[in-house]
């Protein structure tokens, strides 16, 4: 099934280079000195479920719908599964009210001749509520551009589907220091296709930290994070800055998510490997209760 939820920052170089005409990195430092908990919190975290195409059978399905409906699940999270698409029936009809249903992927219009896709319309048609788009995968291994993928988004949010529109840095692109380059250039390609912000999370995934053997630390996702934040507040408003719930996509699992969770502008997780472990997601789901405490 799919899934939707240490260097101090001073010294992490691993981002944007100082230069006289960049110091964003020197403002995005200082922002996170001034992170508290007094900034308004998004509605709800969002945990959603998000692996390959590959994983999955039935029966290895049936059994995880099984660990999912059986967990105990905080309350203020939002949960959101996206299976492969040949299984999302099977996981609509069996998976509690609880969790809502996502797609890996959609069409960039409304249906037609363009086999081996899936539409909007064919998605709202069997209960998906959700769709991921502009995933690693489907940019670096696809081939899908920016403004591709924000069309994508544009028409889905047109149709009245939520979009977990994904973001994230290659490894060669983290250690020449374009992470805040890379990331701003996939956000602005969402905010000038969309017509709204009031249904997509982001999902920020360094593809650098996804099956690598190299871990971002909960401080270098904060950064980013805290960053993404403030190109919001300045390209589109302070609204959708403070409402937008943007989550983390990293190798993330049940050692590490509840010191990521603790972070400020970390609102929950896009979760690979790990949602395939019910008992795992759920712990991931409800690492939410670690930011109550550091609140």
């Amino acid at each position: 099934m799919a899934s939707m939820i240490s260097t101090n920052c001073a010294q992490f170089s691993g981002l944007r280079r100082s230069s006289p005409t960049q110091s964003y990195s020197q403002h995005v430092n200082s922002h996170l000195r001034l992170v508290s908990s007094r900034r308004p919190r998004r509605s709800s975290s969002v945990v959603a479920m998000a692996s390959s195409n590959k994983n999955g059978t039935k029966e290895s399905i049936t059994k995880l719908v099984s660990d999912l409906n059986d967990a105990k699940l905080e309350a203020d999270v939002d949960v959101v599964v996206a299976p492969p698409f040949v299984y999302i029936d099977q996981v609509k009809n069996s998976l509690t009210d609880r969790i809502e249903i996502a797609a890996q992927n959609s069409w960039v219009g409304k249906g037609g001749a363009f086999t081996g896709e899936i539409s909007v319309e064919q998605l709202k048609d069997i209960g998906c509520k959700w769709v991921v788009l502009g995933h690693s995968e489907r940019r670096h291994v696809i081939g899908e551009d920016d403004q591709f993928i924000g069309k994508k988004a544009a028409y889905a949010l047109s149709e009245g589907l939520g979009v977990i529109a994904c973001i994230g840095e290659q490894l060669q692109e983290r250690e020449a220091g374009k992470t805040f380059d890379v990331c701003f250039q996939q956000l602005k390609a969402y905010a000038d296709a969309i017509p709204s912000w009031d249904n997509v999370v982001i999902a920020y995934e360094p593809v650098w930290a996804i099956g690598t053997g190299k871990v971002a630390t909960p401080e270098q996702a904060q950064e980013v994070h805290a960053a993404l934040r403030d190109w919001l507040k300045n390209s589109v408003s302070a609204d959708v800055a403070t409402k937008t719930r943007i989550i983390y996509g990293g190798s993330v699992n049940g050692s590490n998510c509840a010191e990521l969770a603790k972070q400020e502008d970390i609102d929950g997780f896009l979760v690979g490997g790990a949602s395939l472990k019910g008992p795992e997601f759920a712990t991931i789901v409800n690492s939410v209760t670690s930011k109550k405490v550091a609140a």
